[in-house]
């Protein structure tokens, strides 16, 4: 069954990272239950016994839990802090402000609309922005605000790119590109703060630039894909979520590929976006642990 909101209140989920250590399982659990916290998920990785990292996702219910939440985070500041342990710890009944950002492609757009209106994601969409309008209608029949800001000529994208920081800042937890077709600068995300994802076909590098799934064809690929990642200052190259494939074969025209292709991106993303929303990915330089 669907977690919704409503299920999760008293619900917190603690990620733990750090180096592998003897007793840490142990350590996270006692404190847990010392914090009248019933375990309910928990989910553990480590790269080394000898050495490595630790990763660690843990769901508890605590009762009046919002009430708690000040002692229990000193307690693990206390407690992880000594050894040598980074930590968070959000409340699950609080779902994360994510924004949109779109270009003419609606494919993964509505995708994710369609999903957060049935309930499927746990997050709240504040606004869409994109550098087109023929999208507005259709945000707007889902309740959300759209705004459009339109992209500059040239190199120089930073007037644009200030008009979409003044929307954002202070008002979302992360950010999906969702097709969004305009290339992301280091300022803009050292600006914006907030983890952004990206989706985009699995081509990359080998069919870059425009019409990928025609050179596609004209090369006789026999698999199409996709990839969501965090977006990073090098290009298409940030930590990877989620990727998928299909089969396909030299009967399936460049349409066809384009097609199948959407249907791809559009499970990928919004799997991707599923799992940061549930706090189920942890970064560790350029990959991730997902949990």
């Amino acid at each position: 069954m669907r977690d919704t909101i409503e299920s999760l209140v008293d619900h917190a989920c603690l990620i733990v990272h750090g180096p592998d250590q003897q007793g840490i399982v142990a350590e996270v659990a006692a404190l847990i239950s010392r914090n009248q916290g019933n375990i309910t998920s928990l989910d553990q990785y480590s790269s080394d016994p000898e050495g490595g990292d630790f990763f660690q996702r843990v769901v508890f219910h605590r009762p009046d839990l919002v009430a708690a939440l000040p002692e229990i985070r000193d307690d693990l500041a206390r407690t992880l802090g000594t050894r040598g342990m980074s930590w968070h710890i959000d409340d699950m009944s609080t779902p994360k402000r994510m924004a949109i950002l779109a270009s003419k492609s609606d494919h993964c757009l509505l995708d994710l609309l369609w999903r957060h209106r049935r309930g499927e994601l746990p997050v709240t969409i504040p606004m869409v922005i994109s550098n087109h309008t023929n999208v507005a209608d259709d945000v707007r029949s889902f309740g959300v605000p759209f705004f459009h800001v339109p992209s500059q000529e040239g190199p120089d994208k930073s007037q644009s790119e200030a008009a979409i920081l003044a929307l954002l800042t202070g008002n979302v937890d992360f950010v999906v590109l969702a097709r969004y077709m305009q290339v992301i600068s280091n300022d803009f995300l050292e600006k914006l703060g907030v983890p952004v994802i990206n989706i985009h076909h699995s081509f990359l590098p080998a069919f870059i630039g425009a019409a990928p799934y025609r050179k596609a064809k004209e090369r006789g690929v026999k698999l199409i894909g996709a990839t969501a990642h965090y977006v990073t200052e090098e290009l298409d190259e940030g930590p990877i979520i989620e990727q998928d494939v299909v089969r396909v074969s030299h009967a399936e025209t460049a349409a066809d590929l384009q097609r199948r292709g959407a249907d791809v991106e559009r499970a990928v993303l919004s799997r991707a976006v599923l799992w940061h929303a549930q706090n189920r990915v942890i970064r560790h330089g350029n990959h991730t642990i997902v949990f």
